[in-house]
């Protein structure tokens, strides 16, 4: 069980840098204790332990996050108020925890074992140093060969060049691989069929350090044996976990929907419907704005020439009813022999990679500036 407590603390002190990333823990109860210590284990974080208020205030005020026992609850009174304090007890029937939160100015009360999975996941917070989640862009071809994974890549190449904490998901298995894409095929580094057991929180930074690094970006992709079933938790959980340390986070989406999919469209604060300006691939793409519609909160059209008769980049967005980011240029390096050398958008000064520039620069003014 956990339980927010409704009340107005003077203002926290927590916050000041002290000792960024260990938890505080406060008890002289010997079996919680363990427990609590066993919980910092496993989201790996090294926690001070103290059977009452620090000396001097400074491990109280300064650690992200304080693990008060139900049996120091009264040692503690005294103590500053702040936020990011959990009381931590045993007893479900206790009707006076919640008074003693209120006296020592508790955000939540929390009662083992029912609550062990909500606090590893804060415990984690803490000790990944968690901010602002990265923002998430999906780019879905509104028709076969639209071009979303090239879009795609682009625009984490993009990121990536300007100094931005980058990741790149695949979450096409039968797209061939965006590692391939990007020329990384051999890299080092883990793919998606090694997650598929991942349940509950997936570390952030062991996600990271995990996959390829290629060309200043982490990518996530699919290996060249048989297609292994993702399940919905697992690409919950690695999501989260690649959000979870700002920047930004790019996925190229499949065309179809199923629950995978719709762990993975859940998570993003924006999708681009890659749409080739021709009938045909209007009409398959109404269909994808559609289902992906009632998912996807933010969905936008980028359109790709050349454009049919009657047809322009304007009426493409007006006929599927949805904003227009822009035309999305050709490359012409990556129509030359052996241009696949070089990822899309690596040149960096070529039409895609300014339309890739231009786009970044309006998503994260309208998110509120990098993350």
């Amino acid at each position: 069980m956990t339980g927010t407590v409704a009340h107005d603390p003077p203002p926290a002190t927590a916050g000041r840098p002290g000792r960024p990333g260990r938890p505080l823990i406060v008890t002289e109860d010997a079996a919680l204790l363990d427990d609590l210590l066993r919980l910092c284990a496993a989201a790996g974080a090294t926690p001070e332990v103290h059977h009452g208020v620090p000396d001097h205030g400074g491990g109280w005020d300064g650690a992200p996050l304080v693990l008060v026992g139900d049996d120091a609850a009264r040692r503690v009174r005294g103590a500053a108020r702040r936020r990011g304090v959990v009381l931590v007890g045993r007893d479900q029937d206790d009707p006076d925890v919640w008074k003693r939160a209120v006296g020592i100015g508790a955000d939540h009360v929390l009662m083992l074992p029912d609550g062990e999975q909500w606090l590893i996941d804060r415990i984690a917070d803490v000790a990944e140093g968690v901010g602002r989640p990265a923002l998430t862009v999906g780019v879905i071809g509104g028709r076969g060969g639209a071009g979303a994974s090239t879009l795609a890549c682009a625009l984490a190449v993009t990121s990536a060049h300007q100094g931005l904490r980058t990741l790149l998901v695949d979450a096409d298995p039968l797209g061939g691989g965006l590692d391939v894409l990007l020329g990384g095929e051999t890299a080092q580094g883990l793919r998606w069929p090694a997650f598929a057991a991942s349940r509950g929180r997936v570390g952030g930074g062991a996600l990271e350090e995990s996959l390829p690094e290629l060309h200043a970006l982490r990518v996530l992709s699919w290996d060249r044996g048989d297609c292994v079933a993702v399940p919905p938790q697992a690409v919950r959980a690695v999501l989260a976990a690649a959000r979870r340390r700002g920047g930004t986070v790019v996925v190229d989406l499949p065309r179809r929907l199923d629950d995978g999919v719709a762990e993975a469209l859940a998570q993003l604060d924006m999708a681009v419907l890659v749409v080739p300006a021709e009938l045909r691939a209007l009409a398959a793409a109404g269909r994808v704005a559609s289902a992906m519609g009632m998912v996807v909160r933010d969905l936008r059209v980028a359109v790709r020439g050349p454009y049919g008769p009657g047809l322009d980049e304007e009426e493409v967005a007006r006929l599927l009813g949805l904003p227009l980011i822009g035309t999305v240029p050709v490359e012409p390096a990556l129509l030359r022999p052996r241009g696949a050398a070089r990822p899309p958008g690596a040149s960096g000064r070529g039409p895609l990679s300014r339309f890739c520039a231009a786009f970044w620069e309006q998503a994260l003014t309208e998110a509120g500036g990098p993350r």
